[in-house]
């Protein structure tokens, strides 16, 4: 069975850190590009970020931009984001997304992700 498992989350104030984790279990997705998608309370789910197969290119919201890294490391099976200068605005659940095919390029749109984790909660106070 294929599984994204998230990790990381929790409460932090403004300005603060957190760093998410996202494990693959059930087949390796070192040929996929994945994302880090967010979802925030009576809004629709957006992209956050996004890392190409070999890592060697990234992709950012605007609204991430210079705060927020995603990495990955292909031998453990396991993508991250690291969120610093954390604000309340980026309260939300965040799911990674495996990208439906293998080789592709850093994609945005949630249609072209076939796998997704359950999510972990991420909120900042003010």
């Amino acid at each position: 069975q294929v599984q994204l498992v998230e990790s990381g989350g929790g409460l932090v104030q403004a300005g603060g850190s957190l760093r998410l984790s996202c494990a693959a279990s059930g087949r390796t997705f070192s040929s996929n590009a994945m994302g880090w998608f967010r979802q925030a309370p009576g809004k629709e789910r957006e992209f956050v970020a996004g890392i190409s197969w070999s890592g060697g290119s990234t992709y950012y919201a605007d609204s991430v931009k210079g705060r927020f890294t995603i990495s990955r490391d292909n031998a453990k099976n396991t993508v991250y984001l690291q969120m610093n200068s954390l604000k309340y605005e980026d309260t939300a659940v965040y799911y990674c997304a495996a990208h439906r095919l293998s080789y592709s390029g850093i994609r945005d749109s949630i249609s072209e992700y076939d796998y997704w984790g359950q999510g972990t909660q991420v909120t900042v106070s003010s």
